[in-house]
Parts: structure tokens; C-alpha cells; sequence
């Protein structure tokens, strides 16, 4: 009775508790104890029938070294080299035609997932089928500038595959789906997929002679006239007779370049402001590289800088025009006093600093241009349609704006310390940086365009790594070849260094144990 009074108590319950605690605990540990012998014992026992094993392998392959002929390494280095020639060959073909190492990707594709890794670059870039190839803002005109070229040398300066795109730009901007309703524009509509150069020409004027059609003058002046005068004129009969809003931006946009070209360029300057005005949301023309090139011609930097404000921004599509004209504009500022040697010496001031940080932006974009610039590469004439990012993009670039590099005095000598350095500055960083990951030209047209996977090697690791697998295991094979006897008491001496850890360890075991104990442990 007391008892039960006791345990209905307040005080009796927790009396009762912490017994039953204490009980509980005393049990655990005891269990523990007993749990931790166990374990002792089986690694205990592990080990020493492991120990046995070891030393029978090692053994084993002590007497299967000691059987090898040269022979024997002389096959063995062979087909080494045999197979990893093999592989080699396979990965620069997979490289070349795909863009990417076939061990890389299935290393990223299947073998991470099943380690547990994954990769957060992989899903922006693998949703992308497609990069856009874009149409060359400063491009030449084939009747006055490209003809030139052919005639002088007599080889064709641009590709199928560019003109090709410019015949479907053509159709874009110039037809729409009432054409046929007008004889001119149905002619019109036929001639931008003529691939006969002659024939387009023919089919514009046999359009002209039924009416006044804008489309055919703008081909005519294209492709017809000879000199850059004429082809003004033709553009200005043109925007006489055009109605619809592209015909008429890319009649305005091509006169003002007429105007660049001829020496005009504050006129032209002042033409692409106000097409610029006029039509604010066709930017697919990209007419500002059009304006920085010519206020760059004028000396204008201010007016640049004002400009690069407007569409330097991250959420507009970059191009190597707006980066490397920031990263002029910066360097501008302290190239003609810039010294390498100084700068060594008492650090880089901010305006230093700000200049170099600028000239690694624009490179991070699109490395290909520095090789151009500094003429490390020779220029030739710049595509219709180009790459961003990419060397076609470089070139571009290169072609009309060098000039400009070289009037800023150091500005040149500032840029080629500057990318020396701005490889091994962005390995180290570009995992902190992302400020081009969404353009992902990692998979358009590398059969027409050199692409920059920049920062990235060049090279994959696994090519290279194929590469001097390959090299060694020939020059083995061959060595094997000319001195078997020599290169077997190497190749044993080799393995002999290889093993000789696991032999010390062997022998210090023996040493310790008894050898009754290890006699019974050996036979099981």
C-alpha cells in the first residue's frame, strides 16, 4: 500500500524514472562494451588473414616477373602503344567534329550522376540547342568592296554558306506573303534565292522595268555597282520608292554608311542617330556599332562612353565591339604613361587597375580578337555574317576598329601585356564569373566558324593526355624492341621498386608474429 502511494506520488514517479534511466544506461554501455570487443576482434582476425594473402600475391607475382621474357615487353608495349594510338585517333576525330572530348563528356554525362556530382554549367548549356549566327553590322558591299578582291586575285571572297544566310536575311527583310500579288515583288521574291550572281543583277533590272521597286535597287546597289558613290545613289532611288518599315531602316542604315565611307562622317553620324530615334526597337541591325565605329573615327570619346552606357548592359547581347571599345575607352586613360616594368614595381594604381580589369572582360568575351589586333594574325576580308565570339567575330571587329587602337597611343602595348596574363587570371576565376554563360556558343556551326570555348583549354585534358600516353608506350615499344635484355632488367628493376613497400611490410609482420601462428594462418 505505501508502495503504491509512494509511485502514484509525484515525487515516486521520478524516483522510479531515474532507476529505471540508470538500469537502461548501465545496460547500453554494457553493450557497447561487448559491441566494441566484437569489433576489435574481427579486424583483428581480418587483418591476419589478409596479411597472408598479401604475402602470397606478392609472392605469386615475385616468381611471375622472374618467368617474363623480353618478349613478353615487347608485346605488351606494343599493343599498349597500339591501343592508346587508337583512342587518340578516335578522341581528336570526336574533338574535331563535335567540339568536345568523348571521354570528358561521358565522364560528365554518366559517370558523375552515379558519384554523386553534378554540374551546374551542364543544364544552362545542354538547354540550348541553337546559337544565333548574326548578321555583320559593318558589313562590305559585294559590287564596290568584295568584287575588288576578286578581281585582283581571282578567288571568291566570301562563302557559299555566308551568302547563302544573306539570301535568307533577304527574304526576311524584303518579302512578305502579298508579294505575288505585284509582278516587281514576285520577281524580286524569286531573285533573293538565285545562287547565279548574274541572274539576281538580270532579275532586278527586268523588275525595274515593270515598276519602281525599292527591293531591286537595294540589289542593284549591292551587287552591281562598282563604286561606293554609285551604289549611294541606286540606295537613294530606293528610299524613294520604298513603303515598308525594314526596306526603309536598311536603305537608311546603308546610305549612312555610304556617307562613313566617302569621308562624311558626321553626316553619317548624324543619320544614325536619327534612324536610332526613329526606330528604337529594331535592333536585330545592331546600328550602334554602326555610330561607336564613326564617333571613334571622329575622336568623340565622350560621346562613345555615353553611348556604351546606353547598351553596355548585361541583360543586351554583348558583342566584341561594345567590350573591346570599353576596355579602348579605360586603357585610353593610362596607356601613353603604362610601363610594365613600373607597374611591376609599385603595384597598379586604380585608372591601372580598372584598365586591365576591362581588357580581361572583353578578351573573357571573345579571345580571338587580341591576335588580331597585335597582328599576330594576318586580317583578311570580314564575313556577312559572324559569330559571337568566335574568330569570325574577331576578325570583324579587327578589320574596322584596329585603327582606332593604334591612334591611342600604348593602348596596343597595354593589351598585349594585359592578355599575356588574362588566360591564367580567368582559370582561376571563372567559376566566380558569369557574365557571358548565357550566349553558350558552344554548338553552332563549327564547321563556318572557329568558336572560343574560352576560358576552357583549347585542348581537352584527354586528348593531350592520350597524346603523351601514346608517345611513351611507342617509345617504349620501340626501346624494347632495339634492347630486350636491357629493358627487361629495367622493367624488373621497375616492379621490384614498385613492390618493395609491401615487401618491407611483409617482412616486419613475419618479424612480429610467431611463425606457428603464422603457419596455421597462412594454411587457412
Amino acid at each position: 500500500m505505501f508502495a503504491r502511494k509512494f509511485e502514484n506520488g509525484p515525487i515516486g514517479w521520478t524516483v522510479i524514472t531515474n532507476i529505471r534511466n540508470c538500469w537502461f544506461s548501465h545496460s547500453w554501455r554494457k553493450y557497447q562494451k561487448m559491441r566494441g570487443k566484437n569489433v576489435l576482434l574481427f579486424h583483428t582476425m581480418t587483418s591476419f588473414i589478409l596479411f597472408p594473402s598479401l604475402f602470397l600475391v606478392s609472392s605469386t607475382v615475385s616468381m611471375f616477373l622472374n618467368t617474363l621474357t623480353p618478349k613478353f615487353y615487347v608485346a605488351l608495349t606494343g599493343t599498349s602503344s597500339l591501343i592508346s594510338g587508337l583512342i587518340l585517333i578516335f578522341e581528336w576525330w570526336y574533338f574535331r567534329k563535335y567540339g568536345t572530348s568523348f571521354i570528358e563528356q561521358v565522364s560528365v554525362s554518366h559517370l558523375r550522376p552515379l558519384l554523386g556530382g553534378v554540374d551546374s554549367t551542364a543544364g544552362s548549356y545542354g538547354r540550348v540547342n541553337k546559337c544565333k549566327v548574326w548578321r555583320n553590322p559593318l558589313n562590305l558591299f559585294r559590287g564596290a568592296e568584295y568584287n575588288r578582291y576578286t578581281w585582283v586575285t581571282g578567288r571568291e571572297p566570301l562563302t557559299y554558306y555566308d551568302m547563302n544566310l544573306s539570301a535568307q536575311d533577304h527574304q526576311t527583310f524584303f518579302t512578305c506573303d502579298s508579294d505575288h500579288l505585284r509582278p516587281a515583288d514576285a520577281i524580286m521574291q524569286k531573285a533573293w534565292r538565285e545562287r547565279n550572281p548574274q541572274a539576281r543583277i538580270s532579275a532586278a533590272h527586268e523588275a525595274l522595268e515593270l515598276e519602281d521597286c525599292a527591293t531591286a535597287y537595294i540589289l542593284l546597289a549591292e551587287e552591281e555597282a562598282t563604286t561606293i558613290m554609285e551604289a549611294e545613289r541606286l540606295f537613294k532611288q530606293a528610299l524613294k520608292a520604298g513603303e515598308d518599315t525594314n526596306v526603309l531602316v536598311y536603305i537608311k542604315r546603308r546610305l549612312a554608311m555610304c556617307s562613313r565611307k566617302l569621308g562624311r562622317t558626321r553626316e553619317a553620324v548624324k543619320m544614325m542617330r536619327d534612324l536610332m530615334k526613329e526606330f528604337p526597337l529594331l535592333s536585330m541591325f545592331n546600328i550602334h556599332e554602326n555610330l561607336l565605329e564613326s564617333l571613334l573615327e571622329l575622336q568623340n570619346y565622350a560621346d562613345v562612353q555615353a553611348v556604351l552606357a546606353k547598351y553596355d548592359d548585361i541583360s543586351l547581347p554583348k558583342s566584341a565591339t561594345i567590350c573591346y571599345t570599353a576596355a579602348l575607352l579605360k586603357a585610353r586613360a593610362v596607356s601613353d604613361k603604362f610601363s610594365p616594368e613600373a607597374a611591376s614595381r609599385r603595384g597598379l594604381s586604380t585608372a591601372e587597375m580598372n584598365a586591365v580589369e576591362a581588357i580581361h572582360r572583353a578578351v573573357e568575351f571573345n579571345p580571338h580578337v587580341p591576335k588580331y589586333l597585335l597582328e599576330m594574325k594576318s586580317l583578311i576580308l570580314p564575313p556577312e555574317h559572324i559569330l559571337k565570339r568566335g574568330d569570325s567575330e574577331a576578325i570583324a571587329y579587327a578589320f574596322f576598329h584596329l585603327q582606332h587602337w593604334k591612334r591611342v597611343e600604348g593602348a596596343l602595348n597595354l593589351l598585349h601585356c594585359t592578355w599575356e596574363g588574362s588566360e591564367r587570371f580567368f582559370f582561376k576565376r571563372w567559376r566566380q564569373l558569369h557574365l557571358f554563360k548565357s550566349l553558350c556558343v558552344m554548338l553552332t556551326s563549327r564547321l563556318f566558324h572557329e568558336v572560343s570555348v574560352y576560358p576552357k583549354k583549347e585542348l581537352p585534358f584527354f586528348i593531350l593526355f592520350t597524346a603523351g600516353l601514346c608517345s611513351f608506350t611507342a617509345m617504349l615499344a620501340l626501346l624494347t624492341h632495339q634492347f630486350p635484355e636491357l629493358m627487361g632488367v629495367f622493367a624488373k628493376a621497375f616492379l621490384s621498386t614498385l613492390f618493395a613497400p609491401l615487401n618491407f611490410i611483409m617482412e616486419k609482420v613475419e618479424s612480429i608474429l610467431p611463425s606457428s601462428l603464422w603457419h596455421q594462418l597462412t594454411r587457412i
